[in-house]
């Protein structure tokens, strides 16, 4: 998915957790193989080009389509996994993948979890703490998520570690107004990379629309350093 991944796993029994690590792993490259818009063999690359999908694929495809077109109708078409150059459902997949592997390992027996998938975080027990990182200050925190039971997930979109690569999906041209970092929280992944990917695509809008949804908190830094909040983010911003 061209990003790093990691697995930070306390209280399990040690074989059953090697096992699931190994599976974590598989899972992870398994969904690379299967959504990559960036791999012709891939079962997206193959929609794209009004192909049929493989037989062994497509309940999950189906999955995750449905996932997006939910998505979709929730955040009122600024998430949008279907874009001018065919279908990319990445917004949502790492989010997917990550609550995927983190299952595994929790199944195993593992009482605190936590899957980073490229700074996109899925949390079980605690108690943790994630730094978000400042999209200005490089090697800085701009806040920092505590959780003391989990389940919790932090998803951030932005600019700073990718450049601009989320967009308006009514127009397909950069957002306008939109922070410059913007985090969100909630209980799952797959919901967390959504919601973050929607709001920042909304730019302006995001604040007003994220502040309106239940069990959703967010935190933004905007392009004068300044900060705004959401929801309960309880995020302790260092001083």
């Amino acid at each position: 998915m061209g990003t790093v991944f990691s697995f930070t796993v306390r209280d399990a029994p040690a074989p059953a957790l090697r096992r699931a690590l190994d599976q974590a792993e598989e899972l992870l490259h398994h969904v690379d193989r299967v959504f990559s818009p960036f791999r012709d063999d891939s079962a997206v690359s193959a929609l794209s080009r009004g192909e049929a999908v493989p037989e062994r694929w497509r309940t999950e495809v189906a999955e995750v389509l449905g996932l997006c077109e939910r998505a979709e109708r929730r955040s009122e078409g600024w998430f949008s996994a279907r874009h001018s150059t065919g279908l990319d459902p990445s917004g949502l997949v790492k989010g997917w993948a990550v609550e995927g592997a983190a299952r595994l390992l929790r199944e195993a027996g593992g009482g605190d979890v936590c899957v980073n998938g490229g700074g996109d975080v899925q949390l079980h027990g605690g108690p943790w703490r994630v730094g978000v990182a400042h999209p200005i200050r490089t090697g800085e925190v701009a806040a920092v998520v505590e959780s003391q039971a989990g389940p919790l997930a932090v998803a951030t979109s932005g600019t700073a570690e990718r450049g601009c690569h989320i967009v308006d999906p009514h127009t397909g041209a950069p957002p306008t107004g939109a922070p410059l970092s913007l985090t969100v929280v909630c209980p799952t992944l797959t919901e967390a990379d959504t919601l973050a990917t929607a709001a920042y695509a909304r730019g302006a809008g995001a604040r007003t629309w994220l502040a309106g949804l239940p069990r959703v908190a967010a935190f933004a830094v905007e392009a004068d350093g300044s900060t705004w909040t959401t929801g309960e983010f309880a995020g302790a911003v260092p001083s």
